[in-house]
């Protein structure tokens, strides 16, 4: 792999298969699916950006916003995080010999610590806090990452499933059945959804994103459901089932991103059941001199 910046564009566009699942559900509704005024389903940006980091975790790479189930450095904030990188400490210091460009150096170590960073970008507003006195207090920086991801949105309008749900066993002492054996599931019986997002070059090259990373982020999204079944997302009931990767031979990029992403063309039979009736066009633009384009079977 190579630790080169990157230097050209990259586009992409992913269509994700929904069967008997709950794709992300909505605090504000119940935890029921998420669904639009329009009916069609939506999974946030920031769901799909954790699950890009869950996976990053799984390959090794260093990651600032863990979840608390899955940390692995032992670090419940990111207070905590922060101060134990090395290239943190160092710009640290600088700030406390009052060096003028500390604020540029700790942006730099912050990006050179964590891959999230270098994609997502990160604000960091540390609070001032006379106890600490570790020299994060008062600091606040804000990093602006190369990578946008849009949430991804149902193909067609989606029907949601209720089904009432009990449990065997009351949680707490007492007699009788207690109201906390009762529950409600909502699931998706069936649907396709897609999402898009570009790699930006200018910001690659002030967080310092490379080619290395771009293919660290191309496999989080074949892979993105790996590891990430649960009652609401039992294993196999949801799928990448394409990714789809432009990537141009200029800064800029031959086309427009939205032209781009709406190549990728899905659509499915009103009765389908199976993943395998998913159907994915990817068109052809007029000239695809500059372009280079990856369909890829995602997992």
């Amino acid at each position: 792999m190579s630790t080169k910046i990157l230097d050209h564009k990259i586009d992409f566009s992913i269509v994700i298969g929904v069967k008997n699942a709950n794709p992300n559900g909505d605090p504000l509704d119940g935890n029921r699916p998420r669904i639009n005024a329009d009916g069609f389903g939506e999974i946030t940006d920031v769901a799909i950006k954790r699950k890009i980091r869950n996976r990053w975790q799984d390959m090794g790479k260093s990651v600032l916003v863990q979840m608390e189930e899955r940390v692995t450095d032992g670090f419940m904030n990111i207070r905590d995080r922060v101060k134990q990188s090395e290239s943190v400490q160092t710009a640290i210091a600088t700030q406390k010999e009052k060096v003028n460009h500390w604020r540029d150096d700790l942006y730099s170590a912050a990006c050179e610590s964590w891959l999230d960073v270098r994609a997502f970008g990160q604000v960091m507003p540390f609070s001032a806090s006379k106890k600490l006195k570790d020299g994060l207090d008062g600091v606040s920086i804000g990093i602006r990452g190369p990578v946008t991801i849009q949430s991804a949105y149902s193909v067609k309008p989606i029907s949601i499933k209720e089904e009432q749900i009990t449990k065997s066993i009351n949680l707490e002492p007492g007699e009788g059945k207690g109201s906390d054996t009762m529950g409600t599931k909502a699931t998706v019986p069936f649907s396709a959804y897609k999402f898009n997002g570009s790699i930006n070059v200018e910001q690659a090259e002030k967080t310092g994103f490379t080619v290395e990373d771009a293919a660290a982020l191309k496999e989080a999204l074949r892979t993105l459901f790996v590891n990430d079944s649960s009652s609401a997302r039992p294993e196999g009931s949801m799928a990448v089932l394409k990714l789809i990767w432009w990537e141009h031979d200029s800064k800029l990029g031959k086309l427009a991103p939205y032209i781009i992403h709406d190549l990728t063309k899905v659509s499915y039979p009103e009765k389908a059941t199976s993943f395998n009736q998913v159907d994915v066009q990817v068109d052809d633009p007029a000239d695809m001199t500059g372009i280079h384009r990856e369909i890829i079977a995602g997992y």
